[in-house]
């Protein structure tokens, strides 16, 4: 049997791990047994079995627990016990309440999307985890409702190696995942995938590149673009500076990016590689951006001592300014750009919110060799 290449190995998400457990722990309550493994829906519709690595059920209540395995990816957050607690609710009947216990941290200041004083479970593995609770416990729901408690033993430890505590989020880490898969963006593997694949696209005669940051910017890009061929959509994660340098030694005569307001900031800010844990957002730019757009100077300063691009974008939105400090943004990307590669390729920024909704779009000129 052939090995998978080191450096290429997928994971988990601590919200996919989060939904088996919970998956498991629910069957547990309804069949009075937790099994030893649980087949689990993920968010980008995959089925994965996950071994659960300790199980049981008292009275009205059960547990399941799930060791995240990150895969290769050099990962904070991989191996914890992400546990889940399910108990009874018989005086909610079809109602299903998602808390967060020991280690899970607790949301203090907004710009995350999250409401503030509750658990730091990001909107889509709350969905994805009530969903697999729901499959699992359809016949409970009829008679009761479902409390589901997430926790993992140690996480206020490991969200000392995060920037949780600057975001606002104390007391433990924060369940994430967009697709519950986790891809080896921080390995040299991931970094020649990226250009393995712009390097492909030229090679099968296409001009243009669109570059995104992930799979909701990348489907957000695809349905803005329906004319371009599969070839031409490449998911750079956060490194921007490997998939331009390729698409420079390609020729590839357009580059189009796809993002959301994090990774731009950190590309007109000037940094190559956009992962969250290099240097933080400048919101010190961001509150310029927000001046310029129209914005009072009290939401400015706001903006300036927040710690997120995400509370820059929630004001502007507030203030119905939104699209002109988008197009702010974009345009601030593409000065950036045009300075580190003048005259290579003409250069595109479509701009989505965190449901993949287009807030704006800019283009700089074209500025060719």
């Amino acid at each position: 049997m052939e090995k998978t290449p080191k450096g290429t190995r997928t994971g988990f998400t601590t919200g996919a791990c989060s939904a088996a457990a919970a998956r498991a722990a629910t069957l547990g309550l309804a069949l009075g047994e937790v099994p030893e493994e649980i087949e689990c829906d993920l968010p980008n519709g995959q089925r994965v079995w996950f071994a659960v690595s300790e199980g049981y059920r008292i009275g009205e209540r059960a547990r399941a627990v799930v060791i995240k395995d990150a895969g290769d990816d050099p990962d904070v957050t991989d191996k914890p016990r992400l546990t889940a607690d399910v108990r009874l609710l018989p005086a909610s009947p079809g109602i299903v309440r998602l808390k967060g216990g020991e280690g899970v941290g607790t949301v203090t200041r907004p710009g995350l999307g999250l409401e503030v004083g509750g658990p730091a479970i990001n909107p889509v593995p709350r969905r994805n985890i009530e969903a697999n609770v729901r499959a699992a416990g359809h016949e409970l729901l009829e008679r009761a409702g479902l409390e589901v408690t997430i926790s993992v033993p140690g996480g206020e430890t490991i969200a000392k190696k995060t920037l949780n505590d600057r975001l606002g989020i104390v007391g433990g880490i924060s369940i994430l995942g967009t697709t519950g898969i986790v891809h080896p963006y921080s390995t040299a593997a991931f970094r020649a995938s990226v250009i393995q694949a712009i390097e492909a696209a030229a090679a099968q005669g296409q001009h243009t590149v669109v570059l995104t940051t992930g799979g909701r910017t990348e489907k957000f890009a695809m349905r803005e673009l329906p004319e371009l061929a599969p070839a031409c959509f490449v998911q750079m994660g956060d490194f921007l500076k490997y998939a331009l340098d390729a698409a420079v030694r390609c020729g590839l005569r357009r580059v189009v990016i796809g993002g959301m307001v994090g990774k731009l900031t950190k590309i007109a800010q000037g940094e190559t590689v956009t992962h969250a844990n290099r240097n933080a957002v400048d919101t010190g730019l961001l509150a310029e951006l927000a001046a310029g757009a129209g914005a009072p100077a009290e939401v400015c300063e706001d903006i300036r001592r927040s710690e997120t691009a995400r509370y820059a974008s929630e004001r502007m939105e507030e203030l119905g300014l939104v699209t002109a400090f988008y197009e702010a943004l974009g345009r601030h990307a593409i000065r950036t750009l045009a300075e580190r590669y003048p005259g290579r390729f003409g250069l595109r920024i479509l701009m989505c919110d965190f449901e993949g909704r287009k807030l704006a779009e800019v283009s700089g000129d074209d500025f060719h060799a």
